[in-house]
């Protein structure tokens, strides 16, 4: 089993599909997608409500046979809500030996106590193998300032009982552009919005101190705009980076290799990140980084150390 701490940084580029991709199971085993780090397979907004329990019944095929493919990324479901989490759970999730965890979709102080009981209820006696969660925010009561503060750090309260079983923080951009009837287009990134980047700094606020928080979706991916739409996801993702968050949502299996790469870290990074973790001096805490250009500050420096050394050993280190 694999630590939490490593485990939540493993989920990097998180792929959605809907639950009916059947063809996702030839392209794991032909290794047809090397990049592929997580997939959510999404019961929520991507499938209609009349066509349900027809994606249950795919996914529940298409998670039996990924059982016997080799080297597979982490298995996440994206559901509906706290009772569909429990129902989903208990005829299809635990008899799954694949699952790493759920995708709570919409998640505000309306349902959050619903579902944290049923994630406590489904990780009874799963100690040492735990069924994750992660909370997506998109909710209108946590877009609105009159309500933000309050609800965040209500939602902060709730969450850390079970922080042991929370693998990241999710955000949805495109929710919560909609609330204000706004898309950005192939030349914005989500920090050009205003207001929802305002949303994005509020959210890292309360929870980057003790969650992964990860990166909302670009929403472009092909077309006449090759060049565009993946320099677009690269400026968005060096945002991200410079914001706080640590990996993203892809809606496309191009965008994975650019999320990957993002992924790793520098070699002056992790050359000065190996030094604060293996600070020797017992008389100075302050010393020059490795190639002599900057400060490191082993007081300051230690928490952002750790996760550059976890990059890197799990992404790569490039000069």
């Amino acid at each position: 089993m694999v630590d939490k701490e490593i485990l939540q940084y493993k989920v990097g580029g998180l792929m959605y599909m809907p639950a009916f991709q059947k063809n996702i199971v030839g392209k794991l085993s032909g290794n047809k997608l090397p990049y592929l780090n997580s997939a959510a397979f999404c019961l929520e907004d991507s499938i209609s409500d009349e066509s349900v329990d027809e994606a249950e019944a795919t996914l529940k095929i298409i998670l039996r046979e990924l059982e016997s493919v080799e080297n597979l990324p982490l298995i996440f479901v994206r559901i509906r809500s706290p009772r569909h989490l429990q129902i989903f759970h208990e005829t299809i999730g635990m008899h799954s030996k694949i699952l790493t965890g759920y995708i709570l979709p919409k998640v505000d102080m309306n349902n959050a106590f619903a579902y944290i009981n049923v994630a406590k209820e489904i990780n009874e006696g799963r100690l040492s193998n735990p069924i994750y969660i992660m909370p997506t925010f998109e909710s209108k009561r946590i877009a609105i300032l009159l309500t933000r503060q309050t609800e965040l750090l209500s939602l902060k309260q709730a969450f850390d009982e079970i922080k042991q079983i929370i693998l990241n923080i999710r955000v949805g951009a495109n929710d919560l552009c909609n609330l204000y009837g706004l898309r950005r287009n192939i030349n914005q990134t989500i920090y050009d919005i205003g207001v929802v980047r305002d949303i994005f700094v509020d959210i890292i606020n309360v929870f980057a101190t003790d969650y992964v928080v990860a990166g909302s979706v670009w929403n472009y991916f092909g077309g006449d705009n090759d060049n565009a739409w993946a320099e677009g996801l690269r400026r968005e993702l060096e945002l991200d980076k410079a914001n706080g968050f640590t990996g993203k949502t892809a809606i496309h299996p191009s965008q994975l290799p650019i999320i990957f790469n993002s992924m790793k870290v520098t070699k002056t990074d992790w050359d000065d990140a190996n030094m604060l973790l293996d600070w020797k001096s017992s008389t100075h805490g302050v010393t020059k980084s490795a190639d002599g250009s900057r400060m490191n500050e082993v007081k300051c420096h230690s928490a952002w150390a750790r996760k550059i050394k976890i990059l890197g050993e799990l992404y790569g280190v490039i000069e």
